[in-house]
């Protein structure tokens, strides 16, 4: 219990030290930025569960003010800006990728954490994220759509990094990888 609480706060500081890399501002309000890397990395390595527990957590913090987005930002009014469909959708986010790392025992683990980012920080991400684009900037769900392809090639990126970090890390501590402990 003690060391899920560790690691659930860790990984959410994780999130928010990946928000001191600059960010790249788009037309559509929402930034390119390192922490939906983080919010892989809390479902590659913590699993289902506790990766969301950990986004939950960073989500939390931002709600309440303190600075943890990219750029410095935070507050309640991020939550109906464009990003705010990316926010909400962080813990499924994180959640989707646990669960597939999970599952995908018969997988090597570099393979399946890169699956569980793609699966989980890229499409169960996106579907939150274009229709609070949507709403918020008063556009067609394919226009919206079309606004999130800039992040594609930088998503798929991250998804090959969480990959290969989460194999680093359990070849280095097998034990710090909650999403395989069950199994």
């Amino acid at each position: 219990m003690e060391k899920n609480v560790v690691l659930i706060a860790l990984f959410a500081a994780l999130i928010a030290v990946l928000g001191m890399i600059p960010k790249i501002d788009l037309i559509s309000g929402v930034p390119i930025t390192a922490q939906s890397l983080g919010v892989m990395l809390c479902g590659t390595v913590l699993g289902a569960r506790r990766g969301a527990l950990a986004v939950l957590l960073f989500l939390l913090l931002v709600a309440l003010g303190l600075p943890l987005l990219a750029g410095g930002r935070g507050g309640l009014g991020l939550f109906v800006s464009p990003s705010a469909g990316f926010l909400i959708g962080f813990p499924l986010a994180a959640f989707v990728t646990g669960l597939v790392v999970e599952k995908a025992v018969g997988l090597p683990l570099a393979a399946a954490a890169f699956l569980g980012a793609v699966l989980g920080g890229i499409v169960a991400l996106y579907i939150p994220g274009i229709i609070g684009m949507a709403i918020t900037l008063d556009k067609s769900l394919p226009e919206a759509a079309m606004l999130a392809l800039p992040f594609l090639p930088g998503d798929l990126i991250k998804a090959g990094i969480a990959g290969v970090l989460t194999s680093a890390l359990a070849k280095a501590r097998p034990e710090a990888l909650l999403s395989r402990a069950a199994h």
